[in-house]
């Protein structure tokens, strides 16, 4: 019912996202652009991936930097990511996350954040989101699916959760990813195509507590149920659980309320990656962050499947 009452807003959102991409004027840079992205709103797994695919070029020997828009920071750009100086609130937590691994430009205008990072000597652009953004040129452009929840009840926002409809996402990709259980059945949308697909699930590398230990969970992702379910599959007992709006910037109050409420349970407060970097400083060694890393099926990555496919990019 609210999916049909929104519908005429959807029309107008995809009008909007049409005249976009019909006066782009894209910048095409000297080199590669390998776009990470998704068709929906909220997390589908697409910084796991760039930050993979990122630390698999570096292991071939090359110089990639990310690219990435800095959501939730204040940063316009281009601005290369110093972690020892920069924070959540100026580039936001996917970036300083992302520093971990490569060089990160955070720019909200795609050409100059291209242009900064071939001026600063990268061998390869990985773009962590902007596959709907026009203003660039993309040479490999990767769709991250999860594979459970699909394109939910394929409608474009506000009636659903896409950004486009799913069948111009699919047709732009050269790749597809399905993020999630090995033995989970594909969307029949990524069915129906002829792009190469992989899949990937995120896995605890080590468990940075023992196994049985008390927890309170909080996370501020896209989906923070994952996460919870995550934390009780790898042996952790919850003894409760917060969710936050994706990328919410933590207040001073809220963290008190957690860490009390972990320590009337005589529990851990547990969180993710990606919100540990929101945690205000004075509360982050009172916060363990559960680390991930991207399982590939059958051991090829996307980068095994890049080469194989555009053996002129890498």
């Amino acid at each position: 019912m609210a999916a049909g009452l929104l519908t005429p807003l959807s029309w107008l959102w995809r009008a909007g996202g049409a005249w976009r991409r019909g006066r782009a004027r894209p910048y095409r840079p000297t080199i590669p652009v390998l776009c990470i992205g998704n068709a929906v709103m909220g997390g589908a797994g697409k910084t796991p991936v760039a930050r993979d695919l990122a630390l698999a070029l570096q292991q071939a020997g090359h110089r990639p930097h990310i690219l990435t828009r800095g959501y939730g920071g204040t940063v316009a750009g281009p601005q290369l990511v110093d972690p020892a100086v920069d924070t959540a609130a100026t580039v936001g937590d996917e970036a300083l996350l992302l520093a971990r691994t490569a060089p990160v430009w955070v720019s909200r205008d795609r050409p100059s954040g291209a242009r900064a990072a071939e001026a600063a000597g990268a061998t390869h652009i990985v773009m962590d989101d902007g596959f709907q953004n026009p203003s660039l040129l993309k040479t490999v452009s990767v769709l991250v699916v999860d594979a459970q929840t699909g394109f939910g009840n394929g409608c474009v926002f506000p009636a659903g959760p896409l950004r486009e409809p799913a069948s111009a996402a699919l047709e732009r990709a050269d790749v597809i990813v399905l993020m999630g259980d090995f033995d989970c059945p594909e969307p029949k949308e990524v069915a129906a195509t002829t792009a190469p697909r992989l899949r990937a699930a995120m896995r605890v590398p080590e468990l940075p507590l023992p196994r049985g230990s008390d927890c309170v969970a909080f996370a501020g992702i896209g989906q923070p149920e994952k996460f919870f379910a995550t934390a009780e599959a790898i042996g952790l007992k919850l003894q409760g659980r917060r969710s936050f709006p994706d990328h919410h910037p933590y207040s001073d109050a809220e963290m008190q309320a957690l860490v009390q409420q972990a320590r009337d349970c005589g529990a851990q407060l547990i969180t993710t990656e990606k919100d540990a970097v929101r945690v205000p400083l004075r509360f982050a060694e009172a916060v363990t962050a559960i680390p991930i890393v991207l399982e590939w099926q059958g051991g090829r990555a996307l980068l095994d499947t890049i080469r194989s496919e555009f053996p002129d990019v890498v």
